[in-house]
């Protein structure tokens, strides 16, 4: 548990320089191995941690890639900003 409170924040501070998809699918593998270990059994912990952040992590793809869009920002010649279509 201990090792937990130290890894933690350390985690917590690589995930601001990742992606929105990036930390969707990070946050649904966190979020269903947590509750893949909560919800099995006492001696099969660490199979309902693995089944359940593989699950989290797919999921958390899915969420993460339908809140992406292909637009890009740009900047025009007097400073106003725009999105439009990616190339």
């Amino acid at each position: 548990m201990n090792k937990l409170l130290l890894i933690l924040p350390m985690t917590l501070s690589l995930a601001a320089c990742q992606t929105a998809e990036q930390q969707a699918v990070g946050t649904g593998a966190l979020a269903g191995a947590a509750l893949g270990a909560a919800v099995a059994d006492d001696d099969d912990r660490l199979e309902g941690a693995m089944v359940g952040g593989a699950a989290g992590a797919l999921v958390g793809t899915l969420i993460g890639q339908s809140k992406t869009s292909n637009d890009c920002v740009y900047q025009d010649a007097y400073g106003r900003r725009y999105t439009a279509p990616c190339p």
